[in-house]
């Protein structure tokens, strides 16, 4: 069975899938914080180019080394939004001697919307479903039935938005309330502009933040994937785990079980884009899915464009 890798070069962190087509060989997420400074200064820093291509690197060795006969990397909000990006491909390509390729937000929300709704049968019955990937650089949305039928961005980030708003410890309640205000206004624009489209019968929340939340709301100590993948989240729990975490000093939320200390920094807004979501939305509860872009990649191939 041919063994195939994928990276994801995303905002805040730099993502492996090996796998066979049926079953997962290897996972690995690493924060490598390619937008670092990107909202101020419009290019990828040289330092952040660096130890993001040396992470490629390290991911690529892996791959080859559990069989992959083929590596695909691909870029999303950072390397789109920045001028420079092509000295990240050109440092990737040195690194790896693989070529980056920077995906549309069109293609990034189709993709996800793929990844996403995998493993979660259930979720395919009901109608259509609403992808949200809360990502470092931008928050995209897809609703569809098996694929996407329609797709926004969102230009608010986890990562963005920490940088442009969330600047003391612990963040003041009115930068809070700018970001939540900042998603809302984004799908207040959406919904004029397209009347009834953000609307499904089932929401599924996608990447790092929702993972996070939830993590934090089961006190998962450990990674349990299980416990995880189709885990439900209210939104009376994500706004518990909102204001714990909005409230708590960075050295504190490092303590808390579930939240990996690398993402400590930047779940607070993370958090802001989630329940802004939900409370636009008026959302009782979303499905959290590990799965996402890497899956879609691997299924890029064997579904429709």
């Amino acid at each position: 069975m041919t063994v195939g890798a994928f990276i994801d070069v995303g905002t805040n962190s730099t993502n492996l899938l090996v796998t066979d087509g049926k079953n997962d060989i290897a996972r690995r997420i690493v924060v490598t914080r390619l937008g670092e400074g990107l909202h101020s200064s419009g290019s990828l820093s040289p330092v952040a180019i660096g130890r993001t291509a040396a992470v490629v690197a390290q991911h690529a060795d892996t791959a080859r080394l559990l069989g992959a006969g083929t590596v695909t990397i691909v870029g999303t909000a950072a390397c789109r939004r920045a001028r420079n990006t092509s000295e990240l491909v050109s440092a990737v390509h040195d690194a790896t001697g693989l070529t980056l390729e920077v995906i549309p937000p069109e293609e990034e929300a189709r993709l996800s919307f793929i990844g996403a709704t995998t493993g979660l049968p259930r979720v395919e019955s009901e109608g259509d479903v609403m992808v949200v990937d809360i990502g470092g650089g931008s928050t995209e949305i897809s609703i569809g039935t098996g694929s996407p039928r329609v797709s926004f961005s969102i230009p608010v980030g986890a990562v963005t938005a920490t940088e442009s708003d969330l600047t003391t410890d612990p963040p003041r309640p009115e930068d809070l309330t700018n970001v939540i205000g900042a998603v809302q206004d984004e799908l207040e624009e959406i919904g004029r502009t397209a009347p009834g489209a953000l609307s499904a019968g089932r929401v599924v929340g996608v990447a790092g933040t929702f993972v996070t939340v939830a993590a934090v709301e089961i006190g998962l100590a450990q990674w349990d994937d299980s416990a995880l993948h189709g885990f439900e989240l209210s939104r009376e729990a994500a706004e518990d785990v909102f204001r714990t975490l909005a409230t708590e000093s960075l050295a504190d939320r490092k303590l808390n079980p579930g939240l990996p200390p690398e993402r400590a920094d930047v779940i607070v807004a993370g958090c802001c884009i989630l329940v802004g979501v939900m409370r636009r939305l008026r959302l009782e509860s979303v499905t959290v899915s590990t799965r996402g872009l890497l899956d879609g990649l691997a299924l890029r191939g064997r579904i429709p464009g």
